[in-house]
């Protein structure tokens, strides 16, 4: 980052004269920058990639909207692992490098001009002011201007999914400097996060959504401005995406090397085995693997053992996405912590991981697995003196001992785990009764785990077994997924295994799954319907941070409260990528923080004499 400049800006930007404003070409919420002004491409790509070539991905799932920013619909971006690819429905934001378009590879919390060609701000992080390029352009011709970008802002914020309503709530004002300047001023001031989530802000083109429908489910492509478009729609199955030969922004420098395929064709399946034999049969170019069982056992065939497909698996250093089995506090009998704390005792980890995943994976025991924010031993330093205010409304072990899941020998949940359950369901007020736990009005404890995949009964079915041993009426039930993500929209079930993801800057995400304000909120990620003020006091403190050493402590300390009220629990991680690719692709190196499959490219096919 340069160093402070004294702009004269006077009533312009709202600013006393002679402040002090910060220009830059990126942003970093803690520290410095890792590239000046005068970088010219990403250590982790290859400027020189050549281009061409058509590749093929599969994607798990379906879609039945192109509108990624809407309630309504599920978008291709929202189906597992799309976003890996670098090609997505998703318009290009101001600043990459946080959020998931496009994602840093070796810096965890800085971002860099892209519609953006620089920012001022204030000192005290009250506002910020976006100059945006003079080439930036949608792919239909028309200039990105401020307009632009104030629409994307009204629209999403009225009209857009509750999730970015929730994450654009702390601007106070947008203001129109100029055809390519704009203003946001925030309701507070000091929060060195807000700046980077208004980077992270896609933006609409007015003129396409002018008089359209926003909320409206759509197959139309959509007008987008980045490095693709997408040219061909099957309903479902099938998506076609073009490299835009034209592009404005190919010869930026945070694109050097990027976005190389000339075209990405992706089919959607919804069976993960009839996925992996069409990347057998040659049907698509590489495989994201996310089954232990089929890792450990289901590459040894021909093209593997000739080269023809590489096998890898590459560590990395990416907060693992949070995977647990959420319980629905808002139900009467998950509200209790005890009953939560004793439904957790009864997964048997290390049977799971011993018979079903080949010893693949690791127990998690945080919401941040594999990061700096996850809680571990006792809270201490600055962790401790966020927590200390709120003795008298948390656990006393959580400042007397460290948060621990039980383990057992891989081979059944122990007796005295079992005894330690039925204590808790007993002072929670649920007795045996023959071979059912019931209330003292003689009311079943009944328990569904609501799943969307059928590929996970085999695998939790165990956990569903140890509940019925202990008295529960427990079942699984799979849905189809519109009526899967109607339930969950609705909070309709009592328990689910899900996934939220992490980043490398924990920030507003984390108010989206835990705030208390989001409990009530249909459609939001607060599975488990956290109502808890100590956990939304820490929240402020983690969104409050001007450190990372003080984001760290908050979110350890979010991190340890969350894990003592049981609202989870935790499952497994993995601290690796695991992949197959055919052996016809070359990239420079995978960073720590990203996979970074945008920066692949085709090898040059040799000629034969």
């Amino acid at each position: 980052m340069r160093s402070p400049l004294l702009l004269t800006l006077g009533l312009a930007l709202s600013c006393h004269a002679g402040a002090t404003v910060f220009e830059s070409h990126g942003y970093a919420q803690f520290g410095t920058l890792k590239y000046p002004a005068s970088f010219s491409h990403f250590d982790w790509a290859n400027p020189q990639a050549p281009k061409g070539g058509t590749v093929r991905v599969m994607a798990f799932g379906t879609f039945d909207t192109l509108n990624p920013y809407t309630f309504k619909g599920t978008s291709p971006v929202s189906t597992p692992n799309f976003i890996q690819y670098g090609v997505s429905e998703l318009n290009e934001p101001l600043m990459v490098g946080t959020g998931q378009y496009d994602p840093s590879g070796d810096e965890p919390t800085s971002s860099y001009g892209l519609i953006a060609q620089s920012l001022e701000y204030s000192e005290d992080r009250s506002w910020v002011v976006f100059n945006l390029r003079p080439e930036a352009h949608f792919n239909d011709g028309q200039p990105i201007t401020a307009r632009d970008v104030a629409f994307s802002y009204r629209t999403l914020l009225t009209q857009g999914h509750p999730l970015y309503r929730t994450s654009l709530q702390e601007v106070q004002r947008v203001d129109i400097l100029g055809p390519r300047r704009i203003r946001f001023v925030f309701r507070r001031s000091a929060n060195p996060l807000l700046i980077l989530r208004m980077g992270e802000l896609p933006i609409l083109p007015e003129h396409y959504w002018k008089g359209r429908d926003f909320q409206a489910t759509t197959f139309e492509p959509p007008v987008t401005s980045g490095p693709y478009r997408i040219t061909q729609v099957v309903p479902g199955r099938r998506l076609v995406f073009e490299r835009v030969k034209d592009w404005w922004g190919q010869d930026l420098a945070v694109n050097r090397g990027k976005y190389n395929f000339d075209r990405v064709d992706v089919e959607f399946y919804r069976d993960n085995d009839v996925a992996f034999e069409a990347f057998k049969a040659g049907e698509f170019d590489l495989y994201l693997e996310h089954q232990a069982k089929n890792w450990a056992n289901g590459y040894n065939y021909p093209a593997v053992r000739r080269g023809d497909v590489v096998k890898a698996q590459i560590h990395h250093q990416i907060p693992t996405q949070t995977q647990g089995l959420f319980m629905n506090s808002r139900r009467p009998a998950l509200a209790d912590v005890r009953v939560r704390e004793a439904l957790g005792l009864l997964l048997d980890f290390e049977w799971t991981n011993r018979a079903l995943f080949n010893g693949a994976y690791r127990r998690a025991t945080s919401y941040y697995p594999n990061s700096e924010f996850s809680a571990s031993g006792l809270p201490t330093g600055k962790e401790f003196l966020l927590l200390a205010p709120y003795r008298a409304q948390l656990p006393a072990a959580l400042f007397t001992q460290p948060f621990t899941v039980p383990q057992t020998d891989g081979h059944g949940i122990g007796r005295e785990t079992l005894r330690r359950a039925l204590g808790l369901l007993a002072d929670a007020g649920w007795t045996l009764s023959g071979q059912r736990l019931v209330d003292a009005h003689g009311q079943p404890l009944r328990l569904e785990l609501l799943l969307v995949n059928p590929g996970l009964e085999r695998i939790l079915q165990p956990y569903v077994e140890n509940l019925r041993s202990l008295g529960v009426d427990a079942r699984l039930r799979t849905v189809d997924r519109a009526q899967y993500k109607q339930r969950l929209d609705q909070f309709d079930f009592d328990m689910i295994l899900m996934t939220l993801n992490q980043t490398l800057s924990p920030g507003l995400e984390q108010w989206q799954y835990f705030h208390s304000s989001q409990a009530t909120v249909k459609g939001s990620k607060n599975y488990a319907g956290i109502a808890n003020p100590v956990v939304d006091h820490l929240l402020d403190d983690l969104l409050a941070a001007q450190s990372r050493d003080d984001q760290v402590a908050a979110a350890r300390a979010l991190d340890r409260v969350l894990l003592f009220e049981h609202y989870m629990i935790p499952n497994w991680y993995l601290d690796a990528h695991r992949l197959a690719y055919r052996n016809r692709f070359a990239f420079v190196t995978t960073p720590p923080y990203t996979l970074g499959l945008n920066t692949w490219w085709l090898k040059p096919v040799e000629t034969l004499p």
